[in-house]
């Protein structure tokens, strides 16, 4: 158990766990190098005359957690059980139970580009299993996806529809217990509802549900398996960076508005506070 898990190493997140480190307590970030490490110039972050780069600045904050002592861990978070008072995040081979959890994951959405996909959406066509998993009991169901999320939305899926398969036209191999296609979608077809997904190479299958899961989950994943209120695609906070479920706080670009560092900093400040100080206020009620 620890008292503060953060989701994301960037400045959000890392500005989250420096602040909560210092006041006190025991702060775990978990970060996936994948989606932080993109290298391109600042000119507009106070304190560097000649500008910085994001890497940079990323690798600069990684090390002063570490100096002071704050745990990190290079993983990937693949989903959030809550329990009513504390949070068990799952990573991809274990799970870290916490008295409050910030996320700081940035923004992200990848869509694939297949024909019908937004015309689907809502009417077969999803990005969360457990949001929509009852609507397809007894159902077949793929999950479009190469990685450690898919299998964990395949997983999901599995306990109550029919059948579930991962489709990919990665070259990485996927080690699932679930069917795996390799081939590439040409189209998502039906009437109302999606029936059928066609592929390039003219053959076709018959199927209720698609459910997106590229990449690694992102903040909006999260939020709607913890039924966190969305503005859009951003997660909905207070002044104090508080959603709407105590313990659950967000900041940086997930949070939408201005999408600087110098805003991703300030927010992450005011989450590890304000995290901090709640782990506190429980800790007293149970003693």
């Amino acid at each position: 158990m620890v008292d503060v898990l953060i989701i994301g190493g960037g400045p959000a997140g890392i500005s989250a766990a420096l602040y909560a480190k210092r006041a006190g307590a025991d702060v775990l970030v978990v970060y996936n190098k994948e989606t932080l490490e993109k290298d391109h110039k600042i000119d507009n972050y106070y304190g560097f005359e000649n500008g910085t780069t994001l890497n940079t600045l990323y690798q600069n904050g990684l090390k002063q957690a570490r100096n002071l002592g704050i745990k990190l861990e290079l993983d990937e978070v693949t989903g959030i059980e809550y329990n009513g008072k504390t949070f068990k995040v799952n990573l991809t081979k274990k799970s870290v139970d916490s008295k409050s959890v910030i996320i700081s994951t940035g923004q992200k959405r990848n869509k694939p580009n297949i024909k019908g996909i937004n015309e689907f959406e809502g009417k077969g066509v999803s990005y969360c299993a457990i949001c929509d998993s009852f609507f397809y009991r007894n159902k077949d169901v793929i999950v479009i996806g190469d990685g450690d999320f898919a299998i964990s939305e395949a997983k999901e899926l599995s306990k109550v529809v029919k059948s579930v398969k991962i489709v990919t036209n990665s070259e990485k191999k996927i080690e699932s217990e679930f069917e795996v296609i390799n081939k590439k979608i040409a189209e998502i077809c039906g009437e109302k509802k999606v029936s059928t997904i066609k592929f390039e190479d003219n053959s076709e299958i018959n199927i209720d549900g698609v459910f997106v899961a590229l990449g690694v989950a992102g903040g909006v994943d999260f939020a709607k398996t913890l039924g966190l209120m969305l503005d859009k695609n951003n997660i909905k906070v207070n002044e104090e960076m508080e959603t709407n479920i105590k313990g659950v706080y967000a900041c940086g670009d997930i949070t939408g508005g201005l999408l600087q560092i110098s805003k991703a900093v300030y927010e992450g400040a005011k989450a590890g506070i304000n995290a901090s100080n709640y782990v506190k206020i429980i800790n007293k009620e149970e003693n």
